[in-house]
């Protein structure tokens, strides 16, 4: 097998060990706890836990919590179970607010070297301000407030003397700055909320530029990899290092995951939650680490998609096939088989015996065929899929027809000898005949070119089957039109809900992951689920014509 190339964040990071610039690798996943994780958060946790695994080193996990309106332990708990489940496991955890303290120290310091100043400009004045990119920014009036006077007023902001919005602190930098990250960016703003940690502790909090490199700094984080959005913020982040002159930690960018049909932007996935278009963050069309969980996906066919669509500079939307894809390929190896008929037709085998119930020994999986086994029952009535007969089939329609034969799946072959049907001409049973002698086991191997599934009736038992599909119908849904909103794109057939009917044996699986309905697609048993109804969610169709490179 050809080895496969070094990525870019590899090459960096083989050439920093070699050289020296560093003696080991020390990452960091960064959420904010504002909601669950997504598909694109797969990816930067693959990256950043694998790149430290690969190279001997450790990665932390530390949330950026600097935002208390939006933050909550419900986010913090759930980031912990999707890591986990991902089948990753950190260093330390950790938080932003652990070094509330040391940052409100350096704040003081960049006051004290003339390096910082209170403004107290309103918001849309200070956003007037800061020019655009051709031309400079307006200095504020209060640029040139004194050391000492920056830092009376920076203590009574800390000590809740002034309003929400009333006054910020800023860097001072360079109103002219071709970056415009550098036009005196804000350090911190005013906000009275109870920190889901630090409690009423603090009312001024750091914003993330003032936050994020420090923080790295502390923990001395070796590589710190964001996406793409941030590269405009790189500089700032070497700035502070800099000047604070700590530990030099430094930032490098990937392409984020887009995918097609899905959306990844937290603000509108919640949106979608407290509208109710979707069940909550767990519904299993979310692009949420917890709805893919609860739709089926599985964590080793994450990592393989991880892996398969690689690490670059610029930005690229991922077919979801490709996703798709590969959750077929972990659940074909391990999956169990069952046979469920979601559209029936009743079939009577006429020279059955009425009371004689056969049970046949079938394969778990057909990848082990000496493995495992469940029992199927077989009688004189059965269910099979409508689709699977057609009255005036074509030529090469290979299914039950009028006066064809066709196998049912590990049992007889079956002759279709009359078709019933009601005074609107819809097809109600199939009357057929089996041929004894064509016992997979104790009889003669006979060919015919058709094999279909089907449950035998007093066994079945009735289930609720969820079959989801795509949330949008648009590909790439960063070209919404102007004159349109996101959510006139919801898909409407997204979820179809149905009754089916299963063989007895699906009911006792307990596997832990989703099962395969033969010749129909994959499925896993929903948390809402009870003995009297069990509820199946598709995880994605049995075959599809995609193929990756």
């Amino acid at each position: 097998m050809e080895e496969r190339k070094l990525n870019f964040l590899e090459e960096i990071i083989e050439a920093d060990l070699a050289s020296g610039k560093v003696d080991s690798i020390m990452t960091r996943f960064p959420p904010e706890p504002n909601g669950y994780l997504h598909l694109g958060h797969a990816k930067s946790i693959c990256l950043n836990f694998g790149l430290a695994a690969k190279y001997g080193g450790k990665t932390n996990l530390r949330y950026d919590d600097t935002n208390p309106t939006k933050e909550d332990t419900e986010y913090v708990d759930s980031i912990k179970e999707d890591i986990k489940w991902l089948g990753f496991q950190w260093d330390k955890e950790l938080y932003a607010s652990d070094y509330f303290d040391q940052l409100y120290a350096w704040a003081e310091e960049l006051v004290m070297r003339g390096l910082a100043y209170v403004d107290d400009q309103s918001q849309e004045e200070i956003s007037a301000g800061r020019g655009t990119i051709d031309r400079p920014g307006t200095d504020s009036p209060w640029r040139n407030r004194t050391p000492e006077e920056n830092l009376r007023l920076l203590r009574e902001m800390k000590a809740g003397k002034y309003k929400e919005g009333e006054k910020v602190l800023r860097a001072k930098i360079d109103m002219a700055h071709p970056n415009m990250m550098f036009r005196d960016p804000l350090l911190y703003r005013i906000k009275y909320a109870t920190h889901h940690r630090t409690g009423d502790k603090w009312c001024i909090y750091p914003m993330y530029d003032f936050t994020h490199g420090q923080c790295d700094s502390i923990e001395h984080i070796t590589h710190s990899i964001c996406t793409l959005e941030f590269d405009v913020h790189r500089p700032l982040y070497d700035w502070f290092i800099e000047t604070l002159g700590i530990f030099p930690s430094h930032q490098y960018e990937f392409a984020r995951l887009n995918l097609t049909y899905t959306l990844m932007s937290k603000r509108k996935l919640l949106e979608l939650v407290q509208k109710g278009l979707v069940s909550g963050w767990d519904d299993p069309r979310m692009p949420t680490l917890c709805g893919v969980r609860r739709r089926g996906y599985t964590a080793k066919a994450l990592r393989m998609f991880c892996d398969k669509i690689g690490v670059s500079k610029r930005d690229q939307l991922m077919d979801i096939q490709l996703l798709e894809w590969c959750v077929r390929q972990d659940l074909n190896e391990r999956s169990n088989r069952y046979m469920v008929v979601q559209d029936p037709v009743k079939v009577t085998i006429t020279n059955y015996p009425e009371d004689k119930v056969e049970w046949f020994d079938c394969p778990l999986n057909p990848a082990d065929p000496e493995g495992a086994k469940r029992r199927v029952p077989f009688s004189r009535n059965l269910l099979i899929e409508r689709a699977d007969f057609m009255e005036d089939a074509p030529k090469k329609f290979f299914r039950l027809k009028p006066d064809g034969e066709v196998r049912l799946k590990y049992t007889y072959i079956i002759k279709c000898e009359e078709v019933i049907k009601d005074a609107e001409g819809n097809v109600v049973e199939l009357r057929c005949s089996y041929d004894p002698s064509t016992h997979p086991v104790t009889g003669e191997w006979r060919s015919v070119k058709g094999t279909i599934h089907w449950v035998s009736v007093p066994e079945a038992k009735e289930i609720t089957l969820r079959n989801y599909d795509r949330l949008f119908t648009l590909a790439d849904m960063s070209k919404v039109p102007e004159d349109k909103d996101y959510k006139d794109f919801l898909n409407p057939d997204s979820l179809v809900v149905t009754k089916a009917y299963a063989e007895p044996a699906l009911l006792g699986d307990n596997s832990g992951i989703a099962v395969q309905f033969e010749r129909t697609g994959y499925y896993v048993k929903d948390k809402d689920s009870t003995p009297s109804d069990p509820v199946f969610n598709k995880t994605t169709s049995l075959k599809d014509s995609y193929k990756p490179e």
